[in-house]
């Protein structure tokens, strides 16, 4: 009994923390200008984010990789920005996604007939297994299989299954899936992937400036159900998003991104993100995570004024820094 409980502690203990960025895509190739802040955050790891574009919920065809999107989306960009973040010593996870027509939330994605389910599966395999064929030829350190697709998740697990088996037989670095926060416990295929994959959007207050201590006392109800989660599948638990706005309630719902929401509270996302690396950072089954999100330009990007996600040129900032360079 011992030997087992050991064999699986060793599978899910994380010895370096991957402390990432999510690297936004942009028109054109990116140089070491673009690339030196970076590893001055003091981040080792990348999320590299390619798009394919699908027109409403219902449709079935994905087009990526196309002379009408910007550089950094398309499979040219991938290996590009892999291998420059590399020349600074910076690994990559590839996590493609899909963009649905006016924004609409990717969980959403259904299909209304059979016909039409078989036809969404055929093009995202071509669209999944070409950016992991990318990926493997960068010798890119991890693959996501994708990113908050709930429902079609739901409605197709042996597809997804099946489609894990594919990847695999491109693709030969780690893998994990970006579920969503209310969607990783239910998610069918984790013991096929070598991380449970987190957008961390979790709720954890309702105030408008919370502190430390009350995100802290937030997190308590989902603690105990993601350790588990990683425990029982002896996988470790890696933050595929994670982040806050630089707004008042930024701890409420973290997933919003209404452009309504406009008035800048720094503080608050300061300390959220901070009783965030107090909960999870230290915790041996926690791999680590990636911040939503971080822009090629960074000398203009973020700032005191800015109300997004980016922590770029705010406090928290600073805050990432400390707690990537330890």
């Amino acid at each position: 009994m011992l030997l087992v409980l050991v064999s699986v502690q060793s599978c899910i203990t994380q010895s370096t923390k991957i402390n990432g960025v999510s690297f936004v895509a942009s028109r054109d190739t990116i140089k070491d200008i673009h690339v030196k802040p970076v590893a001055n955050v003091g981040a080792n790891y990348a999320a590299i984010m390619p798009f394919g574009f699908i027109r409403e919920l219902s449709h079935p065809n994905i087009m990526y990789n196309t002379n009408r999107q910007w550089f950094g989306e398309t499979k040219l960009g991938v290996k590009q920005y892999v291998e420059i973040l590399r020349k600074h010593g910076i690994k990559a996870m590839v996590k493609p996604q899909i963009w649905v027509s006016k924004g609409e939330f990717t969980g959403g994605i259904k299909m209304t007939s059979e016909e039409n389910w078989k036809l969404l599966e055929a093009s995202y395999s071509k669209f999944i297994l070409d950016f992991a064929e990318a990926a493997e030829e960068v010798h890119a350190e991890i693959f996501c299989i994708g990113t908050e697709l709930e429902g079609f998740v739901d409605h197709r697990p042996d597809y997804w299954k099946q489609l894990i088996v594919e990847i695999r037989s491109v693709y030969k670095g780690q893998l994990t899936y970006a579920a969503n926060w209310n969607e990783y416990n239910r998610t069918p295929f984790w013991n096929q992937l070598d991380f449970i994959g987190i957008d961390a959007y979790f709720p954890v207050s309702t105030s408008k400036t919370p502190s430390v201590l009350e995100c802290k006392e937030g997190w308590v109800k989902y603690f105990d159900e993601i350790k588990t989660m990683s425990t029982t599948t002896g996988k470790p638990i890696l933050f595929t998003e994670y982040g806050y706005r630089s707004v008042d309630y930024s701890g409420k719902e973290p997933w919003r991104s209404d452009r309504d929401m406009t008035v800048v509270n720094l503080e608050a996302q300061n300390n959220t993100t901070q009783a965030l690396y107090e909960t999870f950072w230290d915790e041996d089954w926690f791999a680590g995570g990636f911040v939503w999100k971080w822009f090629h330009n960074h000398e203009n990007s973020g700032g005191l004024e800015n109300s997004r996600f980016t922590p770029q040129n705010k406090p928290v900032e600073a805050l990432i820094k400390s707690r990537y360079s330890e």
